[in-house]
């Protein structure tokens, strides 16, 4: 590993409204790493909490939220290398009378086995991205990202860096 841990676990909270309904939200958050000294943060785990869409007769609704290593400008999905985890929560109601059928999808693309850590992010901070679809009312996120500070050698940090920038 080209990286040595210099702090316990640390838990982040992070939230976020719509401004309006079915409106695209990202927030920044600032991890504050000594950049001058290859701090990178190494990201444990990650729970995506959202508020559940509106049940709308005949009309399918969703609530989406991503969290990613670099801005994007919509809901990110796993197929992104800086996606760090996604969550969704849906209702299926197109061409029902009633409000139709919940599915949801929250944070489960957080790795649970027996790994090292799910990600590692080299840059100054985080984004968090929000968005309803269908919805009569705004929705929220909230969350939490749990990791802990490390330095890297340089040929590390060099390369966490420029892969995380390239593949923004």
């Amino acid at each position: 590993m080209g990286f040595k841990k210099t702090s316990d676990t640390i838990a982040i909270s992070f939230g976020l409204t719509e401004a309006a309904p079915n409106t695209f939200l990202e927030e920044q958050i600032a991890l504050q790493l000594d950049v001058l000294n290859n701090e990178i943060f190494v990201v444990q785990a990650v729970d995506i909490n959202l508020t559940p869409p509106d049940a709308v007769a005949g009309t399918d609704t969703n609530t989406f939220g991503s969290l990613t290593a670099t801005t994007v400008t919509g809901i990110a999905t796993l197929a992104n290398s800086n996606t760090i985890a996604v969550g969704r929560e849906a209702i299926r109601a197109a061409g029902f009378v009633d409000g139709g059928v919940g599915f949801a999808r929250a944070a489960a693309e957080t790795y649970t086995g027996d790994v090292d850590y799910i990600a590692l992010i080299a840059t100054n901070n985080f984004f968090v991205q929000l968005q309803g679809q269908g919805n009569l009312l705004a929705k929220s996120l909230n969350g939490r990202l749990w990791g802990y500070r490390a330095r890297a050698d340089a040929s590390t940090y060099a390369a966490l860096v420029q892969s995380e920038v390239l593949s923004a």
